[in-house]
Parts: C-alpha cells; structure tokens; sequence
C-alpha cells in the first residue's frame, strides 16, 4: 500500500512538474550560471595565496578583485531572477491545486459529507497544497543545483589530491545514507501530522460553528480538553519528526567534523612533503565547503520535499474519489422537465440493516403538492433527500417524467430545484446576495419581487443598509424567521420545476406564518411540490397527503379524506388540535405529548377552521 500510494504521489509530483517544464526550464538555466559563478571566489584562493601573496604579484590583484565581483553580481543577480520566476510559479501553482481540489470536492456526492467533517476537507485543501512549492519552486532547483555544484566541486578535488578526496568520499557517502534513511522515517511522520492537523482543524471548526451551543451546556472545558487532547498528538508528531531531524544535525556535525580531521591530518602531511602548495590547500577547503554545503542543504530541501509527497499522498487519495459530474457523463441528458415524480417500491438505509424507509410507493403529478406528515424520525426528510438525489435507494426507483434518476445527468436535474430545508443556511454576505444565489443573473427587480412574495422586503428595508446589509455566518445577525423568510425568498427567485419545502414555516411566528401562506402557494403553483411539516395548517390545501410512519407509508389521501378515515392522520390532527386548545385556555401550563409528536401550531391557530 506504501509502494503504492508513493508511487500515486510520485506521478502527480511528473504531472505538476511537467506543466510547468518552461518556467522550471528557464530556472535550470539561471541556476547553473549563478552556480557556476559561485565557484569563481572559491578558485581566485589560489591564485591569491601562491601568486599575490607567495610571488608577490600585485598586478594580478585588480583582475582577480574584478572576477569576484562580478561573479558575486552574477550570482545575486540570478538567484533575485531565480525566485521571482520560480517562486511566483510556485504559488500558481498553489492556487491552481487549490481550487483543482476545492472544485473537485464540491462535485463529490453529498454521502460523502455526512461522514468527513469539513475542517479535513479544508485542511487537504488549503493546508497539503502548501508543500508543492518545493516541487516547482525554488526547492527543486536548489537541489538540483547541489549535485551541480558538490559534482564539480569534487570534480576539482579529486584534481587537487585524489587520496584525500577518496577518503573524504567515503566519510560523507555515510552522510548521504544516513539522509536517505531519515527521508524514509520522516515521510510517514509528516503524512501522519497533515491527518492530526486536519482532526484537530475539523473539530476546532465544529466547536467554533456551534459555540452557542458549547457555551449553552458550559462546555467551554470539555471542548478544550478535546482540542488540547489533538494537539498533544500532533505535538508528539512534531516531537518525533523534530528529534530526528535533529539527530539528522547531529549526525552531519560529526561526519563533516571526520572531514576537517581528515585535511588536517591528510592534507597537512600533503603540503608538508609538497603535493600540495598553501594555495591548493586554501582551495581544497574552500571547495570541500562547496561539496558540504549542497549536501546539507539537499538534507533540508530532502525534508521539505518529503513533507510535499506527503500531502501529495492525501491530496491524490480525495481527488481519486469519483464526481458527481465524472459519474453524470455516462448518463443520459435531462433537456426539459415536466415535474412528474414517482417512487417504486425504493427503500433505503445510512446503516445496513437498519432501514429508514421500506417500499415506498407513490406519484407526485407534475404542478401537484405532496404532503409528507409523521413523527420524527419517520423518514420524511430522508424521503426528500432523495428527491433531492443527495442520497440514492438501495432498492427501487425514483422516477422523473418516467425516466430513471439513476440513469440521468444529476446537473440537468438539480438545475430545476429549488428548496427550502429546516437548517435555512444562509453564507457570510449580503441579505442581496444571499437571495440571488439560486440566480446569480438575476436582477435587482427580480430579487425586490421574490422578497416581497416572501414577505421579507418589509424588514430587509427596515435595515440600514437595506439590501447590502451582511448576515454573519450562516446568518447568525438574523432571527430565525428572518432567515427563513430569506430562504424562502431564494427559492422564489429560482422559479423551479420541484420544490422541496422541508419545514419551510418552522421558525415562523402565527402572524408570519399566516403571511407566508400566500407566499408559499404563489411559489407552489404550477410546481411539483413536497412539503414536509409538523404544523398541518400548512398542508391543509395538498393534493394528497402521505402519512410515514417507522419508513412506510401507512397512510394517502387528502385532508378531509383522512380525517374521515381515523386513522393515524386524524390523530395527529387531534393531537395538535388538543395542545393548540391546551396552550390557548392555560397560556402558562407547558404541555409536552407523551410520545415526540409534531411541532405546534402558533398559538390561537383553529385548523379546523381550514375544513
């Protein structure tokens, strides 16, 4: 699996690499002429000791102070050109994986949310991107152009005195094994802290996302018990990662210390029998610095790549996980859409074995409303979660215009949604442009009138920045109606073929409620509607109503129909009817039903008057 996943991470590593071969070319280039003229200061010693210095040469210092300044102007010059060229290609490229990623992860089925939590996903894509820098920056190309210089500088020592080159060979092939192994050992590690870094992000992004709830339940400790309990293990991550780094330090000191024993001891002996002159010896130091340096800094660009492969490895295992939109193309075109819905015989389960809806079995007309009642937990959400196609049935078929949802493109299909769901999310902008969302070519008239059918433009104007006002995140500067009604608003400007409104007047006071009905049947006419609700005045007008109860229909009919009936319908009806009357004569009794029963009416609410 190891073997595997490398080598997965190696051919991404070709592909990056390969899409950005001009830049990383050109940057090749300008590294091997700052190198090159990085070895000029180095070979002036000699020349410096024996001649100026030894023959007392004087005339040769102008021209060898000129060579070394205009290496050095050579060299800076390149490495200045070196890091806009490649360094602005390295966070291109950063930003073109990120939203290759982010892209890719919006695409994937919604199954796949409900068991990841969102601060992962954001840590693989804003966190793991991060290590490529050294595939197409400047990383690369400074190792590469290590072996360059430590191949030419051994090249030259070798030349000055080949024993003391061969044993000095020797001490850092040591070197060379020993960083090879570290490279092995730190791999694991660092692809271990990019998931302990994503678990600790994930739930600090949970805590933070429902701090109303931790401060409700004072869970501010627990919380940070959990929290620190994460960073303790990403910490003995780093621990770990930082002793053998470490010890990968240790180990270079003292191998690159072997070395300096060596010229002394070697290269002493070499001058003193006159194998060497002073200046070849200055030299061989100064180019031994050449050889040691690269290698030290291939140990630390050696780390950093290992980091990179590492997030590469999980970066390629999300983006192997299949789209919506790769899944589609095998699928068959949705140019219209009439609005026709039916289920056959679809059952479905999130654990197997444990069934939330059992044979269902029913057709929703196009331009009809279907009504889904039942307690809680009966499965009428997951029954619109299918319509919805954010989950599919184990068993079965959900049908639209008498084609199979399976066998369709999911983007044809969706683009005729609209939907109103309990949780109302609304993103951390305007009240403007959280309505045009579901049209962002919409105009400002367009979106004027879907608040007004909403019943919304009241209050938004009451702003003072009316329509530019932010809500926060997810809303949170809104009351829960306001909200509500700005979802609902969203889902008018849609002008959908299917609407699901899951809960859609929950948050709603009597007095808006009663205002958001016309609202509502405004936006239900001509459209196939679901409507899922605890209060039944809201479903009173329906074409047919479907009673669920433990996933299976036990129940189907109008209003009056199944209150004729006595069935389970007409006890509910009575069962909210009771409260409604119980709460109206005793306003200060809290009566709670012995079994979880739907949510109330507003106070003062008769449906019998609906009759």
């Amino acid at each position: 699996m190891a073997v595997r996943s490398s080598s997965v991470a190696w051919h991404e590593a070709r592909d990056i690499i390969w899409e950005r071969r001009y830049r990383l070319s050109l940057g090749f280039l300008l590294m091997i002429v700052g190198r090159l003229a990085g070895l000029v200061l180095p070979a002036t010693s000699k020349f410096l000791v024996d001649e100026v210095i030894g023959n007392a040469r004087a005339e040769l210092l102008p021209p060898l102070a000129a060579a070394a300044g205009l290496a050095t102007l050579v060299q800076a010059s390149t490495g200045f050109a070196l890091s806009q060229i490649l360094g602005v290609a390295a966070q291109k490229a950063i930003t073109d994986l990120r939203k290759s990623v982010h892209d890719h992860v919006l695409q994937l089925p919604t199954a796949y949310f409900d068991s990841v939590k969102s601060g992962e996903l954001i840590s693989r894509i804003m966190t793991d991107a991060e290590g490529i820098r050294n595939l197409v920056g400047t990383g690369l190309v400074q190792l590469s152009g290590g072996f360059l210089t430590a191949t030419i500088a051994l090249s030259v020592l070798f030349y000055l005195n080949w024993r003391l080159t061969s044993l000095t060979l020797i001490v850092l092939s040591l070197f060379g094994g020993m960083m090879a192994f570290a490279f092995t050992r730190l791999r694991p590690l660092f692809r271990k802290r990019g998931e302990l870094n994503a678990t600790a992000t994930g739930r600090l992004a949970e805590a933070l996302g429902g701090i109303r709830i931790v401060k409700s339940y004072t869970a501010e400790k627990r919380e940070g018990r959990i929290f620190g309990s994460n960073v303790d293990a990403l910490f003995e991550n780093v621990k770990k990662a930082v002793t053998a780094m470490a010890g990968v330090s240790a180990g270079s000191t003292i191998i690159f210390g072997t070395v300096g024993v060596l010229m002394i001891l070697v290269g002493g002996r070499s001058i003193l029998s006159g194998a060497m002159t002073l200046g070849d010896f200055v030299m061989y130091i100064f180019f031994t610095g050449l050889v040691a340096a690269p290698l030290v800094q291939i140990s630390s660009i050696s780390t950093q790549l290992s980091e990179a492969f590492a997030g590469l490895d999980r970066i390629r295992e999300l983006r192997s996980r299949s789209t919506e939109l790769e899944q589609d193309q095998a699928r068959m075109p949705l140019p219209t859409v009439f609005g026709h819905i039916a289920f056959e015989d679809v059952s479905f389960a999130y654990t197997e074995g444990v069934p939330v809806l059992k044979h269902i079995s029913f057709e929703a007309p196009a331009g009809t409303t279907t009504a889904l009642v039942g307690s809680s937990g009966s499965g009428k959400s997951t029954l619109a979660s299918l319509v919805l196609v954010f989950n599919r049935p184990q068993s079965g078929r959900v049908l639209i215009d008498g084609q199979d949802l399976a066998e369709i493109r999911l983007g044809d299909y969706r683009s005729h949604l609209g939907v109103v769901l309990q949780d109302n999310f609304l993103f951390d902008g305007t009240v403007s442009d959280n309505i045009v969302y579901s049209r962002p070519d919409a105009s400002e008239q367009d979106i004027r009138e879907a608040s007004r059918i909403a019943h919304c433009d009241g209050f938004i104007s009451g702003f003072e920045n009316g329509y530019d006002t932010v809500v926060g995140e997810r809303g949170v500067k809104l009351s829960g109606g306001q909200r509500q009604r700005i979802a609902i608003a969203r889902a008018i400007l849609a002008d959908p073929k299917i609407l699901i409104l899951d809960e859609a007047t929950s948050s709603l006071d009597s007095e808006s409620e009663s205002m958001i009905q016309d609202g509502l049947r405004s936006l239900r006419t001509g459209r196939t509607t679901f409507v899922i609700a605890h209060r039944l005045s809201t479903i009173i007008s329906s074409e047919q109503i479907l009673v669920i109860e433990d996933g299976e229909i036990v129940e189907r009919g109008h209003h009056e129909e199944l209150l004729k009936k006595g069935g389970r319908y007409r006890e509910l009806y009575d069962r909210q009817y009771k409260l409604e009357m119980n709460r109206f004569i005793n306003p200060g009794e809290d009566f709670t039903p012995a079994d979880e029963e739907p949510e109330p009416s507003p106070a003062g609410f008769d449906p019998r008057k609906n009759l």
